[in-house]
């Protein structure tokens, strides 16, 4: 059961900031990390859980609040599993645009049959800096990569994210549609049960 009316978000990303309050309702505050600190700890894990505790951790320490870490991102079959945990920074940190135009330079001459991905979210939450008991929740959302950019919502790889069930990139979703079916929307989910948040 949840047993705190306010977190800290691991991250300075507006965009997960605002999806995550979205999610979480009336029940919890969230606020930023960026009220506390503008340095981003190293992302030194090898997989999504890992940075999300890691950064979880380093949120709590921090802030002395409760805190939740998303490491979230890209998946992609025919990159055996890249960009993976690297998707934020696979064109060396230049910022969604370059991410997505080196993507779809890797993909260029694969056919759709071929480019299926998923995007994949972990949560951390920590009720304080040392908690050793972390709660971890996971969510996938499957697609495939699209030929070229389509949409203008969301961020990072949306554009470029076909999703089957919609029939349409994940920026032509309504950001209302996006947080019932993204992967975080997953993850969330999971995270509310086992908070006890309806």
């Amino acid at each position: 059961m949840m047993l705190f009316k306010e977190l800290v978000l691991a991250s300075h990303n507006a965009g997960k900031l605002k999806e995550l309050q979205a999610m979480l309702g009336d029940a919890v505050r969230v606020r930023s990390i960026g009220e506390f600190s503008d340095i981003e700890p190293e992302e030194t894990g090898l997989s999504f859980v890992e940075n999300a505790i890691l950064k979880a951790r380093n949120a709590a320490r921090i802030s002395g609040l409760p805190a939740l870490a998303d490491d979230s991102g890209l998946a992609v079959d025919h990159l055996g599993g890249a960009p993976g945990i690297y998707s934020a920074r696979y064109a060396g940190g230049q910022g969604d645009a370059a991410n997505n135009a080196k993507l779809l330079d890797a993909l260029k001459d694969v056919p759709d049959a071929e480019r299926g991905a998923q995007f994949v979210c972990a949560l951390a939450l920590l009720r304080h800096a040392d908690d050793p008991l972390p709660i971890l929740c996971e969510g996938l959302w499957q697609g495939r990569i699209l030929h070229s950019a389509q949409g203008e919502h969301g961020f990072g790889y949306d554009p470029l994210f076909w999703v089957p069930e919609r029939d349409c990139s994940s920026a032509e979703l309504a950001p209302k549609d996006k947080n019932q079916l993204s992967h975080r929307a997953r993850a969330m989910a999971l995270l509310k049960q086992r908070l006890g948040i309806a």
